[in-house]
């Protein structure tokens, strides 16, 4: 009986073979007594409970602990689920220090802090740029930053960096507004300015055209379209914001555009021998003075003969009549 104890040192389950045998032997080939045979029974089991080396501990819990310790040294967050829950087959919420927290850029500043709060923060605002300016009426605004404080659950708080709707976001929260400059249009037909502009955002509605001469004037909407440009304003290189108004001053093709422009837009004057009012390359008459746009449907009250210049005889009986059409709308 005293091998099993020892066999158990040395093995457990050389030791447990053991056991089975002695009982055996001890049973049914031993003359003792039946209270003598349960006495060394029992004793032999408890001698080999003693011997046997202590059960290993659960190995989920040494990993996770090891993970957790490993996670911690690296200064990582624990991000491992408890033993009880895993033995519960349940999947706890990974801790982290940078919780994932919704995008609300590009949303109206309204509708990003109703979303924010209804997803548990409080929120605050900013002007996003450097103008610094205070924000009343949200549902203008446009979300471009967000800077989110979660430090502690019961209070999660969002600021929001915004820009006024229709401007565009700054490089960084506080810049300058990266407003477009005006291209240079000079030469370009009114079409081709028309298209650069639109890609800047600038509406059809707040671009104008007037003539670059003075004495000049545009024909109906569409036909100018290959007019050219001899100047506009805002100037080249200076800002176009979402309030720019835009003019450009035009010429007909075949006029081209007066040696100085700038600030005399409108102050040139075409060829206008007759001194009518109408530059030479519109009057039907440029040598008549008393003929031009303004003439009563372009026609005259001489009773016949030559009209002048390309006029035409349309003489009647008793002398009067219509000195026929002369105008460039005949």
């Amino acid at each position: 009986m005293l091998a099993v104890p020892a066999l158990g040192l040395l093995n457990a389950f050389l030791g447990f073979l053991m056991l089975l045998v002695s009982l055996v032997l001890l049973w049914w080939g031993n003359a003792w007594r039946k209270r003598w045979k349960a006495t060394a029974t029992v004793a032999a089991v408890v001698l080999f409970g003693a011997v046997l080396p202590p059960a290993p501990q659960d190995k989920t819990s040494d990993t996770v602990a090891d993970a957790d310790a490993k996670a911690r040294n690296a200064g990582r967050p624990v991000s491992s689920p408890s033993p009880r829950s895993a033995a519960h087959g349940k999947q706890e919420p990974k801790p982290t220090s940078d919780p994932d927290i919704p995008n609300y850029r590009g949303l109206r500043l309204d509708k990003a802090e109703e979303r924010a709060r209804a997803d548990g923060f409080s929120t605050g605002d900013h002007d996003a740029s450097d103008q610094d300016k205070v924000i009343w009426m949200r549902s203008n605004w446009t979300v471009c930053f967000q800077q989110a404080d979660t430090s502690s659950d019961s209070a999660r708080t969002i600021d929001f960096g915004a820009v006024q709707a229709g401007s565009p976001c700054p490089a960084r929260d506080g810049g300058p507004i990266p407003w477009p400059r005006m291209p240079d249009l000079i030469g370009e037909t009114r079409k081709a300015a028309q298209r650069k502009l639109a890609a800047l955002d600038v509406p059809s509605d707040r671009t104008y055209a007037a003539t670059i001469y003075g004495n000049d004037a545009l024909p109906d909407t569409g036909e100018y379209n290959e007019w050219q440009v001899c100047a506009h304003d805002p100037a080249r290189r200076e800002r176009v914001t979402d309030s720019t108004s835009v003019t450009l001053w035009l010429s007909a093709p075949e006029n081209g555009c007066p040696a100085q422009t700038g600030d005399n837009n409108g102050t040139a004057l075409l060829p206008d021998n007759d001194d009518d009012g109408d530059p030479d390359y519109l009057d039907p008459f440029p040598h008549d003075h008393t003929r031009n746009s303004t003439f009563p449907d372009g026609l005259t009250g001489s009773s016949g003969g030559s009209s002048g210049s390309g006029g035409s005889s349309n003489s009647s009986s008793g002398g009067g009549g219509w000195g026929g059409c002369h105008s460039r709308w005949c």
